[in-house]
């Protein structure tokens, strides 16, 4: 009796030391959380806010978004190491069409957007010289009497090294093939200094429609009309203002005067 009654007490005490021991590991442990529920929520919500940025930019650019899917993965190789940061999507695109069809079609989109683009800047271009007339209307555009002219100004044009504030006036008529093969060697050269302003002197105040159809046929540069690398001007009587202080009165067209550091020089065109 006393070896039973010792080994039920012995098997009691086990049980009850086991049931001890879960009990605490259940105590301790509490409710286990879902934990792949939880990730799998984490990851729906940031692919929807991925694709909602996607199309937001993609709608942008006048893209859906399977187009902007393929041009991310077209900047992600090759082209994305050889094209500039400015490179638009609708251009990588056209880049890499698969045929002449998609070719033509990101052509035609990206014509209009820049015609678009011009005209807005064009736009505002007539309304900061509305503003120019309105708020200072006893002021030139270009004070030549402010502006010094020397001989020694002649001698620096005639071996010219461009500094990084230079500007060209640059003074040319709608119709005149010479003009523009000069100004296309001209703008060539202008990343080596500060910006080109064109001025046409055949178009009068309210025909600035003609100066964006001339722009846009000798491919003026939108992005640099933005940026004031060049500015288009009707002459509205500058060429005679400032040509007879720099001797160049009379002189065919086109004539071209460097602004450097508050003075004009005349800028043979012989040099382009």
């Amino acid at each position: 009796m006393t070896i039973e009654r010792s080994v039920r007490a012995s098997r009691i005490g086990i049980v009850g030391f086991s049931l001890c021991i879960m009990l605490t590991v259940n105590a301790d442990n509490g409710p286990v959380p879902n934990l792949q529920s939880s990730n799998t929520l984490e990851v729906e919500q940031s692919s929807t806010q991925q694709i909602e940025s996607q199309t937001s930019r993609a709608e942008q650019w006048g893209l859906d978004i399977t187009e902007w899917q393929r041009y991310e993965f077209l900047m992600q190789g090759i082209r994305g190491s050889v094209s500039p940061a400015t490179l638009s999507p609708i251009e990588a695109l056209g880049i890499h069409a698969r045929t002449a069809d998609e070719r033509r079609r990101y052509a035609e989109q990206w014509a209009v957007m820049m015609r678009d683009d011009a005209e807005r800047i064009l736009a505002f271009q007539r309304a900061y010289d509305d503003a120019q007339r309105r708020l200072f209307p006893n002021g030139l555009l270009i004070d030549a009497n402010a502006l010094a002219f020397t001989a020694t100004n002649q001698t620096v044009t005639e071996k010219l090294t461009w500094q990084p504030d230079d500007r060209v006036l640059f003074f040319t008529g709608t119709q005149c093939p010479h003009c523009d093969a000069v100004l296309e060697r001209l703008v060539s050269q202008i990343n080596q200094f500060a910006g080109i302003d064109l001025y046409l002197i055949d178009v009068s105040i309210g025909e600035e429609s003609r100066i964006r159809d001339w722009a846009t046929a000798k491919q003026i540069d939108p992005q640099r009309v933005s940026d004031h690398r060049i500015t288009l001007n009707i002459d509205a009587g500058a060429l005679n203002q400032v040509a007879g202080q720099t001797g160049q009165l009379g002189q065919d067209l086109p004539v071209l005067i460097l602004r450097r550091e508050g003075q004009l020089s005349p800028l043979p065109v012989s040099r382009f």
